[in-house]
């Protein structure tokens, strides 16, 4: 079955092909580590896992990586102006280093509570500054950055004919006075920065040019170069990343290294909260450890911010993530079920065995989610399916082999969406003692002894177990 992506440059959709047959490399813009991360960055993010994780589950190899900007980036993406670092150091009395390490660990925790694979790298900007260097002299040598009084280094935006052709903008409608500042140091307006000398920034390094830092364009191209080669088949990133950093990352690459820079670029549209645009004035900006003191859980924030399609805008809303909850609670008593009625046997193996109906079903809509994900990550119809699973499954009530079917594929479908990963861990049978207590609570219960039933039902509960008595007998999940 082909994969078909949206591509930014193109403009259509069309069949992802990687360059290696069976390999996927693929770069994600990261955070600037100046605050804490909020869930606009997340969603973003999130484009990334999905991809590696669907990719994985259709046998590909993946190497992915997702840097972390902690030098370079001005307020606003302008070229001119103050670094969000060093403005986030002024105002908390520290210095910029303090305050990249701090927010680049706040944003690893973050990773880890949402439940993500770990990316093969994340290189930071600070410890690649050689690379970037050296990439800048290549392009001095090919004769399109130049170099002025002050010690800047420039792109020369008109020896690069095709800038312009990710974001559709027009030499015209990037005139001086638009979106970027007139700078008499420039020979075009349009023209980025590589190299800047100014004393009063925090982080310096030396280089041909002076004593200075990077401009922010030049680190991912340098950074990507190094992990995944001169080309590689995917980029992601927000919506606001394709102009300038993305145009500007293709042409100093594609300057510099003389072939195609990205084969498929996926871009994320903003995200809303309660219908309006995040920010400080609203106070509507969640961060992700903000979300996380006030109990939510990872797995609810997943599906708050994976439930629509990355190309159209999402809103966010408190009572959307306690919706999530209460399907989550679904999923997990459903998983438990199966589980005990697959008579704690290995889901991985024994679901093989399972009924030649059971087969078909599961087959089925594992099809099904597969073609959703297949046609431009339609997350819609791939989470319309995995609800079908569920109530599938429960209708069923399947037991043995078949539950264990149905376990399986249920915990691989939640598995492309990150869902469950570490409760699924403990979704085995109680310890020895435990089933002790449950038998023992049924004998009492058939003897009429309520009293040591429900003494002993405390008594699981304490340790994380709850009962649920029906008309098949009782059932148990974690509490």
């Amino acid at each position: 079955m082909p994969i078909r992506f949206h591509n930014t440059l193109t403009r259509r959709v069309e069949e992802f092909v990687p360059a290696v047959a069976g390999e996927v490399r693929m770069y994600h813009c990261g955070p600037t580590v100046y605050s804490s991360p909020h869930i606009g960055n997340f969603r973003s993010f999130l484009l990334g896992d999905l991809l590696r994780r669907y990719f994985e589950w259709k046998g590909l190899r993946v190497l992915q990586v997702m840097n972390l900007t902690d030098v370079g980036h001005l307020l606003d993406d302008a070229e001119e102006g103050e670094d969000k670092l060093e403005a986030a150091a002024q105002k908390a009395k520290k210095s910029a280093w303090e305050i990249a390490e701090h927010y680049a660990q706040e944003f690893f925790a973050a990773l880890d509570f949402l439940g993500f694979k770990p990316a093969h790298h994340y290189p930071r900007a600070t410890t690649h500054v050689p690379e970037m260097i050296a990439m800048i002299e290549t392009l001095e040598d090919q004769g399109v950055a130049y170099r002025v009084p002050s010690g800047n280094v420039y792109f020369d935006i008109a020896k690069f004919p095709a800038y312009g052709r990710l974001s559709g903008n027009t030499a015209e409608e990037l005139e001086a006075g638009a979106r970027i500042e007139v700078n008499p140091e420039k020979r075009d307006p349009r023209d980025f920065a590589l190299w800047k000398i100014d004393p009063r920034h925090q982080m310096q390094w030396d280089a041909p040019w002076g004593r200075g830092f990077p401009g922010w364009h030049i680190e991912c191209s340098a950074m990507s170069k190094k992990y995944l080669g001169e080309s590689f088949d995917l980029h992601t990133g927000g919506e606001d990343n394709v102009f300038p950093h993305h145009e500007c990352e293709i042409a100093q690459s594609e300057a510099a290294n003389r072939k195609p820079f990205v084969r498929c670029w996926m871009h994320v549209r903003h995200l809303l909260v309660d219908n309006t645009k995040m920010s400080k004035r609203l106070g509507n900006v969640h961060t992700i450890e903000g979300l996380k003191e006030k109990g939510r859980s990872g797995d609810a924030i997943r599906i708050a911010l994976q439930k629509a399609h990355y190309r159209e805008p999402l809103n966010f809303t408190l009572a959307g993530l306690d919706e999530a909850e209460k399907k989550l609670a679904r999923y997990r008593d459903l998983a438990e079920r199966l589980k005990t009625d697959g008579a704690g046997g290995d889901a991985l193996t024994a679901a093989a065995s399972a009924e030649a109906e059971t087969q078909t079903a599961t087959a089925g809509l594992a099809l099904r989610f597969d073609q959703a994900l297949a046609e431009d990550l339609n997350v819609s119809v791939a989470f319309a399916v995995l609800d079908e699973a569920v109530t599938e499954a429960n209708r069923r009530a399947p037991r043995g082999a078949d539950a264990l079917a149905w376990l399986k594929l249920l915990r691989e479908l939640w598995s492309i969406f990150g869902l469950l990963e570490k409760s699924l861990e403990s979704a085995v049978l109680p310890d020895g003692s435990i089933l002790k207590l449950i038998e023992e609570r049924e004998a009492a219960r058939k003897a009429r002894n309520f009293a040591r039933s429900d003494e002993i039902r405390v008594l699981l509960k304490q340790r994380g177990i709850e009962l649920l008595d029906g008309k098949d007998g009782v059932r148990w999940r974690r509490a």
